[in-house]
């Protein structure tokens, strides 16, 4: 029962808990950007959103560029910082441009997933990513 109500960080738990969520994030965007990706291949006329006036096949493009390409990135926890932010602001336009008159009901899948990619802004990747590959300094040890 004392064990619930511990506030010390285990890290490994926590490494492990963030190579799920990072994964877990990454699959389900993926799933929003996929239907864009095949979209902007099909050839067709696009009616996608353009809330800063770029163009539509730029939105749609910036759109699927952090949906697929950031989420790939965040799923193998490389550049994982980085690979967020065009994320917060796809989500940051989602919920206070798109979404902006549709109220909470509407934007809170955009607010979920903002508040995970800022998290991860936060976090990083845990231990179990490519930047812990690339960023291991042998000579100190996390406590």
């Amino acid at each position: 029962m004392k064990k619930l109500f511990n506030t010390n960080y285990n890290h490994s738990a926590l490494d492990v808990a963030l190579l799920i969520l990072r994964v877990g994030i990454a699959i389900m965007m993926i799933t929003h950007g996929y239907p864009k990706l095949v979209k902007l291949l099909s050839g067709e006329e696009i009616k996608f959103a353009d809330p800063y006036g770029m163009g539509v096949y730029l939105s749609i493009l910036l759109a699927v560029f952090a949906e697929i390409g950031c989420s790939i990135l965040i799923f193998l926890g490389l550049a994982t910082r980085l690979a967020t932010i065009p994320l917060i602001i796809t989500m940051l336009t989602t919920v206070f441009i798109i979404h902006a008159e549709d109220g909470f009901g509407v934007q809170e899948l955009s607010l979920h997933y903002l508040m995970v990619y800022v998290f991860l802004l936060i976090s990083g990747a845990g231990r179990f990513s490519i930047d812990s590959l690339i960023g291991t300094n042998k000579g100190r040890r996390r406590r």
